[in-house]
C-alpha cells in the first residue's frame, strides 16, 4: 500500500512539474516574443541630417551599406563628434563611472628657417594629453580609442596619401564641408531623438562594435534609405528646378565662405537621359554671396537608377558632394512630380 501512495506521489509531482513547465515555457517564449518585438520597433529619426544614411545603417545594424571604414578618417572624426555632442548635450545620462575625453594639444615645435632668417616651415615635436572637460561611456570611448589607434598606426601612409593627391586642395575643401555637416547633425540629432531613447542606446551599441570590428545586432527590414536605392526614381516630368534648388540649399549649409541664393536656379539643362526617359546628368546655374558680391556659379547633377547621386561645383569640379538623402527621399516618393 506504501509502494502504491508512492508511485502516485511521484507520478503527480511529474504532472505538476510538467505542466509548471509548459506554464513557464510559454511565459518565457511570449517573454522573448515581446523583446524581438520591442527591438525591431525601435526607432532613430534622421530625417535631414547630413550624415542620414550613415546614422540609419549603424543604427540598423545593416554594415554591409556603410561606405566608410573603420580605418578611415571620416569615421573616426564622427565618433569623436558625436561622443563630444553626447557629453555636452547629454552629460546627465551618462553612467557614474564615465571616463574624460581626452585630446592631444602640440606642446613644442620645432621652426625651420631660410638664409634670411624667415620662418619657412613648422613641425609639433612634443604632444601633451589633456581633458576635455567633456565625458564618455567608457565601453564607447574604449571602442574610440581602439580606432584611434589603428589610425595612428597609419599616419605615415595617410600624410604621404594627401601629399602625393592630384586633388589635394578639393579633398581637404570636401573634409571642411564634412566637418561643417557633422557640426550640424550633432546640434540636431539629440533633438530629433531624446538622449536616453532606445533608438540612441541601439545605435551607439553599434558604433561600438563597428569600430572592433565584429557582428553588428541588426534589425529586420529596410530602410526608407535602402528601399529608394532598389525602386530607383521616379518618371515622368519633374520639377527639376526645385529639386536642384533644394539641393544646393541643403550642401549650401555646409560652405565655409560662400551663400546661396535661394530660387535662383537658372538655365537647368538635361544632358542626357537613361532608357526610361530620367536624367543621367543636367547642369544648371545659380547664384551665390561671396564677401558681400554676388556671383554666378555652375553645378552638375549627376543621377543613377534615376536618382540625385553626385553634386559637382564647378570650383571643384572632382569632388562629388553627396545629395541629401531625405531630399532623394523625397524625390524617389515623387513629391517633386510636375503636374
Amino acid at each position: 500500500m506504501q509502494k502504491k501512495i508512492f508511485y502516485i506521489s511521484i507520478t503527480s509531482l511529474c504532472f505538476v512539474f510538467v505542466m509548471t513547465s509548459s506554464f513557464i515555457k510559454k511565459d518565457t517564449d511570449k517573454f522573448k516574443k515581446k523583446i524581438v518585438a520591442e527591438s525591431q520597433s525601435m526607432v532613430l529619426n534622421t530625417d535631414g541630417l547630413y550624415y542620414a544614411e550613415f546614422f540609419d545603417y549603424m543604427f540598423r545594424g545593416h554594415f554591409e551599406n556603410i561606405e566608410i571604414n573603420r580605418e578611415d578618417m571620416e569615421f573616426l572624426m564622427i565618433f569623436e563628434q558625436y561622443l563630444r555632442a553626447f557629453g555636452k548635450q547629454c552629460s546627465s545620462y551618462l553612467p557614474d563611472n564615465k571616463v574624460e575625453i581626452m585630446e592631444q594639444i602640440c606642446v613644442a615645435e620645432e621652426i625651420t628657417r631660410n638664409g634670411y632668417g624667415m620662418e619657412i616651415g613648422r613641425v609639433c615635436v612634443e604632444w601633451k594629453w589633456v581633458g576635455t572637460g567633456l565625458y564618455a561611456r567608457p565601453e564607447l570611448y574604449n571602442a574610440k580609442m581602439e580606432v584611434e589607434s589603428i589610425q595612428r598606426a597609419e599616419s605615415l601612409r595617410t600624410v604621404m596619401a594627401m601629399i602625393t593627391d592630384p586633388n589635394a586642395m578639393g579633398n581637404s575643401m570636401d573634409m571642411v564641408h564634412k566637418i561643417n555637416g557633422l557640426k550640424n547633425d550633432t546640434a540636431q540629432i539629440f533633438t530629433l531623438n531624446p538622449c536616453n531613447s532606445t533608438g540612441i542606446k541601439r545605435f551607439e551599441e553599434n558604433l561600438r562594435l563597428f569600430a572592433l570590428n565584429k557582428p553588428s545586432i541588426r534589425m529586420q527590414g529596410n530602410s526608407k534609405y535602402e528601399a529608394m536605392k532598389k525602386s530607383g526614381g521616379p518618371t515622368g516630368f519633374q520639377n527639376f528646378n526645385k529639386l536642384v534648388d533644394d539641393l544646393i540649399t541643403s550642401q549650401s549649409k555646409t560652405w565655409a565662405f560662400n551663400r546661396y541664393v535661394p530660387g535662383s536656379i537658372s538655365g537647368l539643362t538635361i544632358l542626357s537621359k537613361d532608357n526610361q526617359g530620367r536624367p543621367i546628368t543636367l547642369k544648371a546655374n545659380y547664384k551665390f554671396k561671396g564677401f558681400g558680391n554676388g556671383n554666378n556659379g555652375l553645378v552638375t547633377v549627376t543621377f543613377k537608377k534615376g536618382l540625385p547621386d553626385c553634386i559637382y561645383f564647378a570650383d571643384f569640379p572632382n569632388n562629388c558632394k553627396t545629395p541629401n538623402s531625405s531630399i532623394v527621399v523625397s524625390y524617389a516618393q515623387g513629391n517633386y512630380k510636375k503636374d
